[in-house]
């Protein structure tokens, strides 16, 4: 058996490189797209579910989808946040407290729908493996909901790399009601290190949430549940695991509820909307963070991401932070001159390379990481 000791993993003062990664990063690895999450979520065979034909119900009421085609996310959830920002009714069969009722409701299917959609095809097992074996020195911006990033992850922990995702998590105070299942490292502490490990800390800023974050309105504070993602549509409530271990990952499945007061947890997501609310402590936290890699990178590789409208937020958060002489690379297969020019207003100076992420991962990736 390997000896180990508690050591601290500290962060260089410079970042090598950022890697931001948009919705194409994910659908590369097997996450789906967004425009084919409302028809899932709106699947016949969801019928009995009463929060799906809620949702099924608002979307009839206020948009035409009598043709098949159906509105996008940003749209529906744009037409929530109107309302409830406001403070105001949709008619008689809409009041506010519906409407908010709708949106919470609309949220969970899209974490039930991303949750049953992914399929990991390896993409991002194949990026770690090219970090691990060139330089460790980098720090990930994701925009997505999705956990294929963070699983992909767990061949590096814990001699070569552990995740910081920015946030001061639950797990790291050993509840009595939080399993050692899912205990967690905070790379902020000293960490166990294992004789002939070298691990580095990573960050991984999810600055619009995670499916595998849970967030207690009473306490303030998010659970970290690394492989349970699951979400009832009956209950709307997330579902943990019970009796697991590292030889019998089969268990039984329980009501998650807050470790400290009991509280059943609410999402950790800020949907698609062009009105959102960035004021969650957490978000706050997670975009100061995002700000400090900017300004620490000496390169940033985004991936799969066209700074959509609805995330004016971000380009912000770039303009502000980039400093001179920063080299830009932008990794995507359906390059044009409208993406090209968003990524212009940031930078005169960017290098666009029209590849899909695997492509890139195996010709061009080394080479950003020196």
């Amino acid at each position: 058996m390997r000896a180990s000791q508690k050591e601290y993993v500290g962060y260089k003062d410079q970042r090598d490189a950022l890697f931001v990664f948009g919705a194409g990063a994910s659908t590369a690895d097997g996450g789906p797209l967004q425009r084919d999450l409302l028809p899932h979520i709106l699947n016949t065979k969801h019928e009995r579910s009463a929060t799906v034909e809620l949702v099924k119900r608002f979307i009839e009421d206020n948009f035409d989808v009598s043709s098949g085609h159906y509105p996008s996310l940003e749209s529906i959830f744009g037409f929530l946040d109107y309302f409830i920002s406001k403070q105001e009714s949709l008619g008689k069969g809409y009041t506010t407290a519906s409407i908010a009722f709708v949106k919470e409701a609309l949220i969970r299917l899209v974490h039930y729908s991303i949750d049953g959609c992914s399929k990991s095809k390896g993409v991002y097992k194949r990026f770690w493996e090219v970090v691990a074996n060139t330089n460790r020195n980098i720090s990930v911006l994701t925009m997505n909901y999705d956990t294929l990033l963070d699983e992909s992850f767990d061949f590096l922990y814990p001699d070569k790399a552990v995740i910081d995702y920015c946030l001061n998590f639950m797990n790291y105070e050993h509840y009595d009601r939080i399993e050692a299942f899912n205990w967690w490292d905070n790379p902020r502490e000293p960490i166990t290190v294992w004789e002939g490990g070298d691990p580095r800390p990573i960050k991984i800023m999810k600055i619009h949430g995670s499916l595998n974050w849970k967030y207690c309105n009473c306490c303030n504070q998010v659970l970290l549940t690394p492989w349970d993602t699951k979400i009832s549509l009956e209950s709307q409530g997330f579902k943990g695991r019970t009796g697991r271990s590292c030889e019998n990952p089969e268990s039984i499945e329980y009501d998650l509820r807050c470790p400290i007061d009991d509280t059943l947890f609410d999402t950790f997501i800020v949907p698609p909307s062009h009105i959102k609310n960035l004021s969650h402590p957490a978000v706050t936290k997670l975009m100061d963070e995002a700000a400090i890699e900017i300004r620490k990178a000496s390169r940033v590789v985004f991936v799969g991401y066209s700074f959509p409208e609805a995330d004016v937020h971000v380009k912000a958060l770039f303009k502000k932070n980039l400093t001179d002489g920063v080299s830009i690379e932008v990794v995507d297969p359906f390059l044009n001159s409208q993406l090209e020019a968003n990524y212009r207003s940031l930078s005169k100076s960017v290098k666009f390379v029209k590849a899909h992420f695997e492509e890139y991962i195996g010709n061009g990736l080394e080479a950003a990481l020196k």
